[in-house]
């Protein structure tokens, strides 16, 4: 199958990538507030799903998008694949918050605080990288931003695992190390599909550029 060069017309993928990345932003940053505060959690989750289902709607759009358009301006998987990575990082930090709020918690940890910083940093990243994209010229640019994703994802692994180690300290009761192994895994999850992000802006930069 032949390979099309960008289209400067089609404009339209863009910007559903920017919004999605916007709104994973905001929900990112309202973890944190969550996280950090543990206040008034049921009206943070509440906000939070609704960043999730417009999420979800965005990643509708951007496939339906894509069914009707005949010449994309990068490859149709790649599309999908960076749609969907965009709709995880929201539908796990979405995760981490429910949790929160089915689990009852009422107190945080600092390793939580750290993990939500991280999500924000690694979102905040993908969210300014993706403008690169509009302009075949710029794709060289996404590269640093890439490594920055993979470093912060990097760093997460290593607060998720001294996190994980904490809850089997001694002291610790059983409901709290259930509780947190979650939400952990839910936020550690969210940084690891930051980093399929990257992995998808990083292919479409070295074929294209």
């Amino acid at each position: 199958m032949p390979r099309f060069p960008f289209i400067p017309q089609e404009q339209k993928f863009f910007g559903l990538f920017e919004e999605s990345a916007q709104n994973m932003v905001k929900a990112a940053q309202a973890l944190q507030k969550l996280v950090t505060t543990c206040h008034n959690v049921a009206a943070s989750v509440a906000e939070i799903t609704d960043l999730e289902h417009q999420g979800d709607l965005i990643t509708h759009q951007i496939i339906a998008q894509l069914h009707r358009t005949f010449v994309t301006p990068f490859d149709r998987e790649d599309i999908a694949r960076l749609a969907q990575s965009l709709d995880d990082v929201t539908d796990f930090i979405h995760a981490a918050a429910d949790s929160m709020l089915i689990y009852k918690v009422v107190a945080t940890t600092p390793r939580a605080i750290e993990l939500a910083a991280i999500i924000v940093q690694a979102a905040v990243e993908v969210e300014k990288v993706l403008p690169q994209l509009r302009q075949r010229s710029n794709l060289i640019q996404v590269l640093p931003h890439c490594i920055e994703i993979n470093r912060l994802e990097n760093t997460a692994d290593r607060v998720f695992r001294a996190a994980m180690g904490e809850l089997f300290d001694d002291g610790i009761d059983i409901a709290s190390v259930i509780k947190w192994r979650e939400i952990y895994e839910y936020m550690e999850s969210a940084t690891d599909r930051c980093e399929d992000v990257a992995n998808v802006l990083e292919g479409v930069a070295l074929k294209h550029a």
